[in-house]
């Protein structure tokens, strides 16, 4: 029987294996991730032989990402549903990229039923045009930067010395609004947090523009896969105009150029953020099903 339990920093090579084994480029395939965001959906994880199941637990019907790594696919969504089966539920898969749902198609046939969730729908761009911004389509983006440009602002991959400076732009961030008993703030609060405290250990990459020696944004992401960089986090100050262009840009620029794709991950439904990430024109959406086996 399947044993899941909280994910933990020890488990980043043999989690890692597998996901490079699978190669998916949707954000829940990330160590650091399911690391940090475990406190979102109460994420547990499981391994089962050479593969790597990680499960989100908040609800009474738990959901599971399709597992990674390699081996019998059969045996292992076999193993996941009798474990929800002692549950006294169905199997249910989440954010299951269209790689993943063919597979499970070839495997089980009309077994299952898939929903399409476009609010988990992960926005793949090219990194050329991030960096560029070249073209009619990103007029409107070239005159943010423009705008930015005329701050006094100075940009530098993040290291060490500029953690705290970031952890309290966060914080501060944070107390500002007004709803900060959110769960799913509290949850950012603590990923934040963990991404600097393991920030090497994550093989994380980061970015931060200061003006007048203060922070006024940073981000942060990764390699995700072996064409795809993900940026899992963004902050900026926006009484600066053109802030978040440039830390969008700077940072593709300075982290991401050598992978043909960047993605920059869901939008959750909010309507502002997906009006934002639609205006810098995706080459494509990457499309997530909602999987509950019959």
């Amino acid at each position: 029987m399947l044993e899941f339990r909280v994910i933990d920093i020890s488990d980043r090579d043999r989690i890692e294996k597998a996901l490079k084994y699978s190669d998916f480029m949707s954000c829940e395939y990330s160590f650091a991730n399911n690391m940090a965001w475990r406190r979102l959906a109460d994420s547990r994880i499981a391994f089962y032989k050479n593969f790597y199941i990680c499960g989100a637990f908040a609800d009474e019907t738990p959901r599971f990402i399709f597992p990674a790594g390699s081996g019998d696919v059969k045996e292992v969504i076999g193993e996941l549903r009798r474990y929800s089966e002692t549950l006294g539920q169905p199997l249910c898969l989440t954010a299951v990229p269209g790689k993943a749902l063919d597979i499970l198609r070839e495997n089980f046939g009309d077994s299952f039923t898939a929903e399409y969730d476009r609010d988990s729908s992960d926005y793949i761009y090219y990194s050329s045009d991030l960096i560029s911004l070249a073209g009619k389509k990103y007029h409107g983006k070239r005159n943010h930067l423009a705008r930015f440009r005329e701050l006094d602002a100075e940009f530098s991959l993040m290291t060490e010395k500029d953690f705290d400076d970031c952890i309290t732009f966060s914080a501060v961030t944070y107390n500002n609004k007004a709803a900060s008993d959110d769960h799913s703030m509290l949850a950012e609060q603590f990923a934040i947090n963990t991404y600097f405290n393991h920030f090497h250990e994550l093989g994380l990459k980061g970015g931060v523009i200061r003006i007048g020696g203060r922070v006024a944004a940073f981000t942060i992401g990764e390699p995700l896969n072996s064409d795809t960089f993900c940026v899992h986090i963004e902050k900026a100050d926006t009484t600066y105009n053109g802030i978040y262009a440039g830390i969008n840009n700077l940072f593709a620029e300075a982290a991401a150029a050598e992978h043909k794709y960047i993605n920059r991950e869901e939008d959750l439904g909010l309507e502002g953020l997906r009006r934002s990430k639609l205006s810098y024109h995706p080459a494509f959406l990457l499309d997530k099903y909602e999987v509950t086996f019959k």
